[in-house]
């Protein structure tokens, strides 16, 4: 047996799906792409995007000293349809992946535990571990190195892993065997593209995270533009529109950590527009939804109800309209104004 061998199957012990290996240097599109993405201004308010553009853009940056780069993939696949809960309007639809633990702390785990196996074996090496908190360009290099590719979502899909993965990285001085890139297998689908409710994809592989629903349930501060805000439906934190309709997802390794998955059933957005900022940071410990903390979280809520069509939640919203933090009062409004008729046609 080779040591890239019993790494794998360290790998697959420690809880992760797949494993494979890339040069630093395997992604030298990167870089380019990734400025122009910024030019555009489509990164949007994620300022962190254009900060160390050259370590993001360029792997050998991060860590000179690196050799290969070990990419791992971890299933997450739901066993229920996301995409039913938009038919429950007055209920809140939630991203898969932020429906259970943070995904960030148990993924980190297990890349330590299979970088304290490698360096068992090579004790002389180094290793760094990352997952989606550092300058590394996780979907790229994990297309380089042969996992999957990136879609026309631009989300890394695999033919043996469907798109329901986290992905992890690990850096070491460890020269081990690359494995080989994997190819498009899209064909002419455009599932992905045609689903997505605020046309965020000006093409087939671009994103314009302006309006993308992730992005503007987590990443944007401030009032949501009224044209978006009114296709955002009842999706309160993240969208699995363009995941959840890829036909790859046949293919989805079924997920084996149950922490992924939430225990508790959609909830009323009525309930959730109650939380302050208290029993907002008691619901959510230990969730990635936690850290957009309850001013952003109640913001989206208010909109989730002004798309309810439910006349019944207008007191809900009504409770908010003074809201000290003047985008939920904003929200709150708009609301009101929508179910009450005056802010025009649901969405």
């Amino acid at each position: 047996m080779s040591l890239k061998s019993d790494l794998d199957r360290a790998a697959i012990e420690a809880g992760f799906t797949r494993m494979a290996i890339c040069r630093p240097d395997a992604i030298p599109q990167a870089a380019d792409r990734l400025g122009a993405f910024v030019d555009a201004g489509r990164h949007g308010q994620m300022g962190w995007m254009a900060e160390r553009m050259g370590w993001r853009g360029d792997p050998t940056a991060l860590w000179p000293e690196a050799r290969s780069v070990i990419m791992l993939a971890e299933s997450y696949a739901p066993k229920h349809d996301p995409l039913a809960i938009l038919q429950q309007r007055d209920h809140a639809a939630i991203s898969v992946y932020a429906q259970g633990r943070d995904y960030h702390d148990i993924v980190k785990k297990r890349l330590k535990r299979v970088g304290r196996w490698l360096l068992e074996q090579c004790p002389d090496e180094q290793i760094k571990v990352f997952v989606d908190t550092a300058p590394v360009m996780e979907k790229p290099l994990a297309a380089a190195a042969g996992l999957g590719w990136q879609g026309k979502h631009t989300n890394l899909v695999g033919r043996h892993l469907g798109n329901w993965v986290f992905l992890g990285a690990i850096f070491t001085t460890v020269d081990l065997e690359p494995d080989a890139p994997e190819v498009d297998h899209c064909g002419s689908c455009r599932a992905c593209l045609d689903i997505c409710p605020t046309d965020a994809f000006p093409a087939p592989y671009q994103l314009d995270a302006r309006r993308c629903i992730s992005y503007l349930t987590i990443e944007h501060k401030g009032p949501v533009d009224d044209e978006l805000r009114a296709k955002m439906g009842n999706r309160i934190y993240g969208c699995d529109d363009c995941l959840a309709i890829c036909p790859w997802n046949k293919f989805a390794v079924e997920a084996t950590e149950m922490r992924y998955f939430g225990s508790r059933a959609p909830e009323p957005l009525a309930d959730l527009a109650a939380l302050d900022d208290t029993a907002f940071r008691a619901r959510f410990s230990g969730s990635p939804i936690k850290r957009i903390g309850r001013d952003r979280f109640v913001r989206n809520v208010l909109y989730a109800i002004g798309n309810s069509g439910d006349a019944s939640l207008v007191t809900a919203a009504q409770d908010h309209c003074e809201d000290p933090d003047p985008t939920v009062a904003d929200a709150a409004r708009w609301a009101v104004g929508r179910l009450s008729g005056a802010g025009g046609p649901l969405g």
